[in-house]
């Protein structure tokens, strides 16, 4: 029987899921999980939850689907043996090293690829197999005949999609919010860059619109289809989303899935009018119902994208036209009905009037408040609504932080409110598991053998896209040059149509991080040509490509994209084959020291220079996306680039640190690369950079993206604000007393008897 998956971001959505009949659950905690700005379970709910959900033979799986940086390690190890000890029923993951744990301390945990980890293939899939994973999270962008490709060629347990919101890129692979300051969709900050309102050049002035902001998928009509193609799990997304959203949404499902046999047509007719009450935005099957995969490429984006359709969820209600204090006793009625971790903005209740809306919200209707610089957005229930006696205004309370000029959406009426069963108990008082203080044992990368890394030599490295630009960048005289593998290198690699400045041995394939079931056939195909023609140096940038390059007798580096932000992901990669490694390019200098001691900082390749990809889509725009250059509000400037491989967004400002190169030669690390991958190399440019290095001299117009600041941390934030005051009263105490506070330097994990090495 097919599973159907609800997601709880809080207790109320979990009572809905679970009234509605949905067979599971998933919710995060409170960090390592990709939704770290919704309200989320304190220990003793969690641990009272499953137990819960097992007596009633439901299930419930935990979000661990973000990347951790080396510091974070043993919290992480911390964590995992907290719901080792409490037991649900899954783990949905991204970062390698949770995989690496897990396969040395903790065997029993269930594990499910995120879709975060970028699967969409039966490679990927066959590789994860092999390392314990029960579970594959498909990507969002894969269509009808590849799931059912997947299925029928590895019998994998397989999890789909099919109701919510869509990300614009490719699952897994958008920088955008972290180039933005930090907020990395990789570590559940994402501040949805794709939402936003952008301003275009045209050809002939300007023209405005939410371009990158996609329609919700529903896949109802899909169900019985997705059935047969042997799905195991049907997931709604939503853990940001109200309890009655959720509750709507699984009976419209639920109704389908038991109904669909005895009267398909009827069944889905009446799931549609379900979710009639769903105000979210507008709907997409995305990609399904195309002939091939050339026929998604060209038309998915006119299925998915619709630039007049605002960023926002639900229907529009107007903009905030004034504030005023709420009334002392209704602020305190309302945060008597609140949940003890509730946010100091839900706590701290103002009363708001609305302009510009077409309906007026009455006390029970759900709301969404989007602040105006795209900073937060939280939900709301109208308690109260006041009117003014000598004038149309109508007072609704609404949570503090918010000001005039932050929109406002309607997410569901009162008359779609339900009450449900508890789940939890009335008293959880008895729930008092919580991670420990254990020690992460210590983790040694492998050694680098005399020889190991003759294939990858010091010096600077360079990345093109284009065979021209493989000519135009031997100014630079790298060591070894970067051929990004995309539809026109391809065909000239394949066909030998081009003599080449650099030998196959001074060459490597860099493979594209989106590896889809409809391509990786003929991918393999051509990487078996590819060896036989005597190439054997290729970048990795998805694990299908590990597995596709397993038997082969190659050198295979993990990219960029197959994410290495602390050691126990690079040690996972390391039992997986792989010897060299390049940085990440959201990745900071710290973090980067951290992850490789001196002695195996030979093994990375460190990105000086990029125009990195911030959005990736799978798709070519529409005909009437007819510009190049974009800016946002704040007037920043990024460029578009639409291809047969798809489309990239990428920043005007390039990501550089050319200019620190010695300094990071002289840490280590003495390998570096230029990366001009998605752009045309110039001799302007190449002189730039040129001089850069060697006078140490920084660029204009660029952006360090995170390797001065790191990643955006509200943990590290409260942590300064902590150290701050102890130093203050540390100070007023005549400076006596010790500087308490965590270093996050240089680690200690344990004694060497818990000593752990790279490879398995």
């Amino acid at each position: 029987m097919v599973e159907l998956l609800a997601p709880a971001g809080n207790i109320e959505s979990l009572e809905a899921a679970i009234g509605e009949g949905a067979d599971a659950v998933y919710l995060g905690l409170k960090n390592f999980n990709a939704r770290l700005r919704t309200t989320n379970f304190a220990w003793n709910q969690f641990e009272a939850a499953v137990e819960s959900l097992h007596r009633q033979n439901k299930k419930i799986y935990v979000t661990v689907n973000t990347v951790c940086e080396e510091r974070e390690t043993e919290r992480m190890y911390r964590f995992l043996s907290y719901l080792n000890d409490v037991g649900p029923d899954g783990l949905i993951v991204q970062d390698y090293a949770i995989m690496r744990m897990a396969q040395e301390f903790f065997p029993n945990l269930e594990l499910h690829a995120s879709t975060q980890m970028n699967v969409e293939s039966s490679n990927a899939v066959r590789l994860l197999q092999k390392n314990g994973i029960k579970r594959m999270v498909l990507a969002r962008e894969l269509g009808l005949n590849e799931i059912k490709k997947i299925k029928d060629e590895t019998g994998a347990e397989l999890e789909v999609f099919v109701h919510g919101a869509l990300c614009v890129s490719e699952s897994g692979l958008c920088l955008f919010s972290s180039f933005l300051g930090g907020k990395s969709a990789n570590r559940g900050m994402c501040t949805q860059a794709c939402r936003r309102f952008y301003t275009a050049e045209v050809p002939g002035g300007i023209k405005q619109g939410y371009y990158f902001s996609p329609c919700d998928l529903q896949l109802i009509d899909q169900i019985p289809g997705l059935i047969d193609a042997g799905v195991d799990s049907f997931k709604i997304e939503g853990r940001m989303k109200s309890a009655e959203y959720v509750g709507t949404v699984v009976a419209a499902y639920r109704y389908v899935i038991d109904h669909y046999k005895e009267d398909r047509k009827g069944a889905i007719a009446t799931g549609k009018r379900i979710l009639s009450s769903d105000f979210a935005r507008s709907k997409t099957t995305y990609w399904y119902g195309f002939d091939n995969l050339e026929d998604g490429v060209d038309n998915a984006a006119s299925k998915i994208l619709n630039p007049d359709q605002a960023g926002g969820t639900g229907i529009y209600l107007g903009k905030i036209s004034a504030i005023k204090p709420a009334d002392k006793e209704l602020v305190a009625a309302i945060r008597e009905t609140l949940p003890e971790d509730a946010t100091p903005e839900q706590r701290n209740i103002q009363m708001a009037t609305l302009k510009g809306g077409s309906y007026d919200p009455d006390p029970g209707d759900s709301i969404r408040l989007h602040r105006k610089d795209d900073s937060g957005r939280v939900s709301h229930k109208i308690r109260t609504v006041e009117l003014e006696e000598d004038s149309e205004k109508r007072w609704i309370d609404i949570p503090g932080g918010f000001s005039v000029g932050d929109e406002v959406y309607l997410l569901q009426i009162k008359a779609g409110t339900k009450r449900y069963n508890r789940v939890l108990p009335g008293d959880i008082g008895k729930y008092r598991k919580q991670p420990k203080d254990e020690i992460l044992p210590i983790l040694d990368l492998t050694p680098v053998a005399d020889k190991e890394l003759s294939y990858f030599p010091e010096g600077v490295y360079v990345q093109v896209s284009s065979i021209a630009d493989v000519f135009a960048v031997q100014g630079f005289n790298p060591v070894r040059v970067i051929i990004e593998y995309n539809s026109e290198t391809a065909y000239d690699l394949l066909n030998h149509k081009t003599v080449l400045p650099f030998s196959k041995k001074q060459t490597y394939i860099s493979l594209d991080p989106f590896c889809s079931a409809a391509t990786e056939d003929k991918l393999k195909e051509e990487l078996d040509k590819l060896v036989e023609d005597g190439y054997f140096n290729f970048v990795a940038n998805n694990i299908a490509h590990i597995q596709m390059l397993k038997n082969a007798k190659v050198n295979v580096i993990a990219g960029p994209y197959l994410y290495t932000f602390n050691r126990w992901a690079v040690s996972w990669l390391e039992n997986q084959g792989i010897g060299a490694f390049i940085m990440p390019y959201e990745n900071s200098r710290r973090n980067l020291e951290s992850t490789y001691e001196n002695n195996v900082r030979s093994r990375v390749l460190v990105p000086v220079f990029a125009y990195p990809a911030l959005f990736r889509m799978r798709f070519k725009l529409p005909e009437d996306y007819d510009f190049t250059y974009f800016e946002d509000k704040e007037g920043k400037t990024f460029k578009v680039n639409s291809t047969k491989d798809g489309s990239f967004v990428m920043p005007e400002e390039p990501f550089s640190i050319v200019d620190k190169v010695n300094f990071i030669n002289t840490s280590g690390f003495k390998r570096v690369l230029i990366d001009f991958s998605k752009t045309k190399v110039s001799r302007s440019q190449i002189k730039a950079i040129t001089t850069s290095m060697i006078k140490g001299q920084p660029l204009p117009d660029v952006s360090r993206f995170n390797w001065k600041d790191g990643f955006y941390s509200p943990q590290q934030i409260e942590e300064y604000k902590a150290a701050n005051e102890r130093a203050a009263a540390q100070k007023a105490n005549g400076g006596r007393g010790p500087a308490s506070g965590r270093n996050y330097g240089k680690k200690n994990y344990g004694s060497s008897n818990g000593k752990r090495k790279g490879r398995r």
